[in-house]
């Protein structure tokens, strides 16, 4: 995992559909690379978290499994 201020010149953010209008949101980009950007839409020009997209890909199947240990 890395850290960034901006994690490209312009990526597309994302958020999930499901998310509601108070703009506490998780939002994601997809990089170069099969990177993914992680941010807080509260704060969308602090730093942003980046993950290789597998590991993150597993890491929400684990959420959504209960297995978190």
């Amino acid at each position: 995992m890395h850290t960034a201020a901006s994690a490209t010149a312009d990526p597309e953010w994302r958020k999930s559909s499901r998310s509601g209008k108070n703009g506490n949101c998780v939002e994601l980009a997809w990089l170069e690379g099969g990177r993914v950007a992680v941010r807080n839409s509260r704060n969308p020009q602090g730093a942003a978290l980046m993950y290789d997209g597998h590991r993150l890909a597993s890491l929400v199947a684990r959420i959504k499994e209960g297995d978190m240990r």
